[in-house]
């Protein structure tokens, strides 16, 4: 498992019948207020849809005709959404509050001059499990113990789950060697004899009702459980290595609404808005104001983590097609 001033009145105008803004963006990634704060003060409406997962989202703006103005790809899509043509350039001048962002976030490997997104949350996939549960999950392969039979989840990403299988055997997370993807393949195959499901943000209720001894999360979701069960839940980063990611903010190229949409991405930057956003769900920020702000003090980005990186064609059809065997093993 989400910033100001601008001049509201005559970019308004020059968009005329223009007035609504259609934001798509991962569930649970955005404040209780920050929508209809953000239409109260700039007199925009907002048509804002959910998704669960980057392909997801991908699949549905590829055609370029998708109707949708802002999403928020995770890291690793920036660059294949680029060689698609589908992201407008940012204009920073119509970014005024870009130098919110954290220090780790001004200069991403993904997008060195954030010509095309802006860093928004960033997470990392660990385990979440019952505090109850000894000895603790600590390590990949600790999902693979017969004590977790019908009792455990992986996450139904298979990013996620190359990810797991791949540190389990000591291996990139980013690999595109075959015969690492085949051991890999076969490990999440010896695996599924134990699952419940592959699932996502689900996995979250299922923890808070002890359903699940344990499960494969996005740092997001195990937080937002921690939360609703205080004392009963637990996260922990596995000993072998675990996937960081970023979710970016972007604007489609396709979109007719390209003022409205950096007003939306600089209010998102206000560390007072993405503060709030990552209080009220438990999120990451990438913004260094923000961070001042909080609540609850954010960790830094975690040592022992490796960022997905956007994968050769070839090597991601590969992937796709031990995904679609081992889903149908």
């Amino acid at each position: 498992m989400k910033r100001r001033t601008f001049l509201a009145a005559p970019a308004l105008a020059a968009c005329g019948k223009s007035k609504r803004l259609n934001v798509f963006n991962w569930s649970d990634y955005i404040g209780p207020s920050t929508i209809r704060n953000f239409e109260a003060e700039f007199g925009i409406t907002i048509r804002y849809g959910v998704y669960e997962s980057a392909e997801e989202m991908l699949a549905r703006v590829m055609s370029g005709n998708s109707g949708w103005d802002v999403v928020f790809p995770s890291n690793a899509f920036i660059e294949p959404m680029r060689e698609m043509n589908l992201l407008a350039s940012l204009d920073h001048a119509r970014l005024p509050t870009l130098g919110e962002l954290d220090t780790p976030f001004q200069s991403p490997q993904w997008d060195p001059e954030l010509e095309d997104c802006i860093p928004y949350m960033w997470g990392a996939t660990g385990i979440a499990y019952q505090t109850a549960v000894t000895p603790a999950p600590r390590r990949w392969a600790d999902l693979w113990d017969e004590r977790f039979r019908g009792r455990v989840t992986m996450l139904d990403d298979p990013a996620e789950v190359f990810a797991a299988c791949l540190k389990k055997i000591g291996q990139s997370l980013n690999s595109t060697n075959e015969s690492q993807l085949a051991a890999a393949k076969a490990e999440a195959i010896s695996q599924k004899r134990l699952l419940r499901a592959y699932l996502n943000a689900e996995a979250r209720d299922q923890l808070i009702a002890g359903d699940l001894l344990a499960a494969q999360a996005w740092r997001l979701t195990a937080q937002q459980a921690i939360k609703a069960a205080p004392g009963k839940l637990a996260f922990a980063y596995p000993a072998e290595g675990f996937p960081i990611y970023a979710d970016c903010a972007a604007i489609l190229r396709e979109s007719a609404r390209q003022d409205l949409a950096h007003q939306f991405l600089d209010y998102l930057l206000r560390p007072s808005v993405a503060a709030e956003i990552a209080d009220a769900m438990s999120t990451a920020t990438c913004n260094r104001g923000a961070r001042k702000l909080l609540q609850t003090p954010q960790e830094d980005v975690p040592a022992g983590g490796e960022w997905f990186t956007a994968l050769p064609s070839a090597a991601q059809r590969m992937r796709d097609r031990l995904w679609t065997e081992i889903k149908s093993a």
